[in-house]
């Protein structure tokens, strides 16, 4: 019996030992196999380049001057595009300008000529014809003394010669207003000093007469004579007056010296002349502030710029501008400007817009100088040199 129990037992443990074997080899899982210590890489192959994609690595290597690139689109580099210099203007000649705007002159003088031929081509010239013809004169701002110096020579050679025929009047008349006029004047402006530095020229003026514009005018006056220009802008209180004149400049290739606003403008006419001097420029033109000839300040500030300027030596011109419009108040105002500096030279403007051209032998009478200049429109060639023998041919009529 005891035999049998010892059997069961055995029997037990055996069938517990091999279910516990059979469960822990399904756990375990099949692991990869271990990697060799001495793994081997394979490089990848060389790319082959250009004709040299089809050699045998085995043959020899070329250097890659020798080697046929494929060629390549070469980038054009974008260059800036250069920005062109603004074109610049071509001044009209001067010569014969006053020929192409006596129309022009004609039109606003011939009232003036043609009042005082038919006057003279009366049958009876009587006392009152006379008086006519003096009225006639005074009306146009001939002045009072030229007046009657005309009138009395006029009756005197009418008298002498007994000339009656139109023609016969009118080169009677064409006579004795070019000697009122004066035919000896030198009336060429003066943009030459004489040493080795630039011709100075100092433009003066009251208000609203068109001084800057004229300066600007002048300008291309003398570009179109071949001269080289520098612009001093001295007109520092009113404002935009050295923009003004700078546009006028850079029309025709002139460099303006300018200050700020408000500036002193005797510094800055000086600062002119000392740039037209180093850059080798002929003439220095220096536009002034307008004033009235009634304010004492403003005027001897203008005696200043003068003092000022003239230390790089005397100036070559002093030209007084004047409205023609304004008449017999022009002569008061070229008084007083020509007691605080010395006027060499007149330049009229408006002269279109006026049936009193009298006033160019009337402003000589009164300064002793000769009208040099006169402005017949707003064109930016509209201003001439003044030549006495067109201006009464425009008055006259051929």
């Amino acid at each position: 019996m005891e035999f049998v129990i010892l059997a069961v037992v055995i029997a037990l443990v055996a069938v517990g030992v091999i279910s516990g074997l059979v469960v822990s080899s399904r756990k375990k899982k099949q692991l990869p196999p271990a990697p060799s210590s001495t793994p081997t890489i394979t490089p990848p192959a060389e790319p082959h380049v250009g004709e040299e994609a089809e050699t045998p690595r085995d043959e020899s290597r070329r250097t890659i001057e020798e080697v046929g690139l494929p060629p390549t689109e070469a980038e054009e580099e974008q260059a800036p595009e250069a920005v062109a210099p603004p074109a610049l203007d071509v001044p009209e000649p001067t010569a014969g300008r006053l020929v192409r705007l006596r129309t022009r002159l004609a039109r606003s003088q011939n009232s003036l000529g043609k009042g005082l031929l038919t006057l003279l081509s009366r049958d009876n010239l009587d006392e009152d014809t006379w008086e006519e013809i003096e009225d006639t004169l005074l009306t146009a701002d001939v002045g009072v003394a030229p007046t009657q110096e005309l009138v009395e020579r006029l009756r005197e050679r009418v008298r002498v010669l007994g000339t009656r025929t139109p023609e016969g009047l009118r080169s009677l008349l064409r006579e004795e207003l070019l000697t009122l006029l004066g035919t000896d004047f030198d009336r060429a402006v003066k943009t030459e000093s004489g040493v080795d530095t630039p011709g100075v020229v100092m433009v003066v003026g009251v208000n609203g007469t068109g001084k800057t514009t004229t300066t600007g005018k002048l300008a291309r006056v003398l570009v179109a004579d071949g001269r080289s220009v520098v612009l001093g802008a001295a007109d520092t209180f009113r404002a935009a007056a050295a923009d003004q004149l700078q546009t006028w400049g850079e029309r025709v290739g002139a460099r303006t010296v300018r200050g700020p606003e408000g500036g002193d403008p005797a510094s800055i006419a000086f600062d002119a002349v000392k740039e037209g001097i180093a850059e080798g420029a002929d003439v220095v033109l220096i536009d002034t502030a307008g004033r009235l000839h009634t304010k004492t300040g403003l005027m001897d500030e203008l005696g200043k710029v003068k003092r000022v300027v003239e230390k790089h030596g005397p100036l070559d011109e002093i030209l007084l501008v004047l409205d023609a419009t304004t008449g017999q108040n022009g002569l008061v105002q070229a008084r007083v400007f020509a007691e605080v500096v010395d006027i060499t030279g007149i330049v009229l403007t408006k002269l279109d817009g006026t049936a009193k051209g009298g006033i160019v032998i009337a402003v000589q009478r009164e300064l002793g100088v000769p009208v040099k200049l006169i402005g017949l429109g707003e064109g930016p060639d509209d201003l001439a040199p003044f030549d006495p023998e067109a201006f009464v041919d425009a008055l006259i009529g051929d």
